[in-house]
């Protein structure tokens, strides 16, 4: 079992920042490619950036290409993301996801439902 445990959410006005952490209790960090989610309320969960076991790819959502940065630190078993430049509508509560699924060096998912393990949720407020 994995736990996952996110911080750094809070309010902020648009065109600030945040940066977002998520903390794994596991000695296996690195076996597991790391996703970042977020849910708006009344919407669905969306995807929005992922990075492979070692850290070498990573992955976003377009709309938050080039304003978000997803990083990984296997020493410290955390997972980052960076947002800058922020919206209006990146308001929602952001979540952190663990998958253990291999099958290559560059495998990432979209898909929540691939991902085993999920944090609690920290909330991002961005007023306009």
């Amino acid at each position: 079992q994995v736990q996952l445990v996110e911080s750094g959410g809070g309010l902020v006005q648009a065109g600030g920042s945040l940066r977002l952490s998520c903390a794994a209790s596991t000695r296996t960090f690195s076996s597991y490619s790391m996703g970042w989610f977020r849910q708006a309320p009344g919407k669905e969960r969306e995807f929005v950036a992922a990075i492979t076991r070692s850290g070498g790819r990573t992955y976003y959502a377009d709309s938050v290409k080039g304003r978000f940065t997803i990083s990984r630190d296997n020493a410290k078993n955390t997972v980052y993301l960076q947002m800058n430049s922020l919206k209006p509508e990146d308001t929602a509560v952001y979540y952190c996801a663990a998958d253990r699924t291999y099958y290559s060096d560059t495998y990432y998912s979209r898909n929540g439902a691939t991902y085993d393990y999920w944090g609690q949720g920290t909330q991002v407020t961005v007023s306009s």
